[in-house]
């Protein structure tokens, strides 16, 4: 509710006035009236419970000092909701982190928990108070270092959170596809294995000359060596598959348009089924190819199954890499694994974009040697970014080089960029351009303190609309500043 309903009133009135009550909170508990005397005036806020006293997005005008009762910080999150994020209660003082750290809107929403009677300082009177009284000083920073320090801790678990849910999300897309394509290739393969059956008995009853069964052995090895035939383009396949069919069709044999894709899929040409044609008679022709395609259509079936597993492998090798390889104190670490490690967990969002990625891994060497943690939350929270900025079928355009001593890494996207006025603020805590509850604004914040203290790296951004690049350079070696 504003300052002006019937939940909240303010009074204005002189410290002398309020001198008594203020020297029993901690931060005035060691000071006396007179150090105070370059502050003369502050206001007295009763609240009722429930009343809120600062909303996200106000201007960032007061430090508060609790009298009497408590209140609670709450962020707003992106659906909707609030969490909250601390209390207040009588004889602690809030405010002081937006106003030293230079904030000029408030972040949180502080809503009174209790009935409550407060003490508020506007900005200048907060810092007139600061200048003039030492101990009041020395409490404040002290407050601020805590609740920073608690920031920061908070804001990691969060951007792990935010990890974990962006590898979850990657996870589910990527793991739905190759398995529900075994799952189709192992529900198809059980009828060509019926259908191979029958035309095996079918074709036992006819006793077969030495020619025709060296014919289909050849056949048959021609066919399970490989699970596709070379890529052709739309039109040749078209032409391929055409030219199989009619030729199938002259011959006599059964379904012949049907056959003909399976047979061109992985690699036959009708002058390699010659063969057949000329040791089998025709209605032994047409059964002869109907098992063929049977056993080919199978084949494919089953390096469908394998290309799947393969994926789903791949997938798990990438989270292991993922989650794991920065585990290890003082080794060696591959950059170029860990980006493409990330790439394929984000694959989904890509294609959901239809982006094109254009890697271009240029450093030589690619590994660092390091005890620094997290590189691929770096990876993860600015692909995800760029991906978020970028129109559809943008390209994604990701480049490793190597300088002196440095690994250097740019990750550019094809987004309307970032704002000149905004640019110097980015690696800011709690900064963000996204719309309130949208984004936390720590993702940034945590990329620029692990590049810097983990691996003693440094981050660059340029922008412009239609280019904006991060650039990443990380010591080849272990720098004396670093920390696990």
């Amino acid at each position: 509710m504003s300052e002006s309903g019937q939940a909240i009133e303010i009074e204005a009135m002189l410290l002398r006035d309020a001198g008594e009550a203020l020297l029993r909170t901690r931060p005035f508990s060691g000071t006396t009236l007179d150090a105070l005397a370059g502050v003369e005036r502050v206001e007295r806020v009763t609240a009722k419970a429930g009343a809120q006293l600062v909303e996200p997005g106000e201007a960032v005008r007061f430090y508060w000092l609790m009298l009497e009762g408590e209140t609670r910080a709450e962020r707003p999150e992106k659906d909707g909701t609030w969490s909250v994020v601390g209390f207040a209660r009588a004889g602690e003082g809030f405010g002081e982190v937006p106003l030293l750290t230079g904030k000029t809107v408030q972040f949180f929403r502080i809503v009174a928990q209790q009935d409550s009677v407060l003490i508020r300082f506007s900005e200048q009177e907060f810092w007139t108070l600061l200048a003039c009284c030492a101990t009041v000083r020395q409490v404040v920073l002290s407050d601020m270092a805590q609740r920073l320090q608690a920031y920061q801790v908070e804001a990691l678990h969060r951007e792990k959170l935010v990890s974990l849910g962006t590898l979850a999300a990657g996870l589910m897309h990527e793991l739905h596809n190759p398995g529900s394509a075994a799952k189709r290739a192992a529900s198809q393969l059980r009828e060509n294995l019926l259908k191979l059956q029958q035309l095996s008995l079918r074709n036992s009853a006819r006793p077969k000359t030495a020619a025709q069964l060296e014919c289909m052995r050849g056949l048959l090895e021609y066919a399970v060596s490989g699970c596709h035939a070379p890529a052709m383009s739309s039109l040749e396949q078209l032409d391929a598959e055409e030219a199989m069919g009619e030729w199938l069709a002259a011959a006599g044999v059964e379904s012949a348009f049907a056959v003909a894709p399976a047979l061109v899929a992985i690699g036959f040409k009708w002058e390699e089924l010659a063969c057949a044609r000329d040791v089998f008679e025709a209605d032994s022709f047409s059964d002869a190819l109907n098992w063929l395609e049977a056993l080919v259509s199978s084949v494919s079936l089953v390096c469908a199954i394998e290309e799947s597993i393969s994926r789903v492998s791949e997938l798990v090798m990438a989270v292991k890499k993922f989650a794991y390889d920065d585990r290890s104190p003082g080794r060696e670490l591959d950059v170029h694994d860990s980006l493409q490690s990330t790439l394929t967990i984000l694959g989904h969002k890509l294609r959901m974009k239809q982006m094109v990625v254009e890697k271009r891994f240029d450093a030589s060497p690619s590994t660092i040697r390091t005890r620094g943690a997290a590189l691929s939350q770096v990876w993860t929270n600015l692909i995800d970014n760029a991906v978020d900025a970028s129109p559809q079928g943008a390209r994604l355009e990701i480049v490793t080089w190597s300088e002196p001593g440095w690994l250097v890494v740019s990750i550019a996207d094809q987004g309307t960029g970032i704002p000149a006025e905004v640019l110097p603020h980015i690696f800011e805590a709690f900064f963000t351009t996204k719309p309130q509850g949208s984004g936390t604004g720590l993702g940034l914040e945590i990329v620029h303190r692990i590049v810097t203290q983990k691996f003693g790296g440094t981050i660059e951004v340029e922008s412009e609309p239609g280019n904006t690049r991060f650039i990443v350079r990380l010591p080849l070696e272990e720098a004396d500043g670093a920390v696990s």
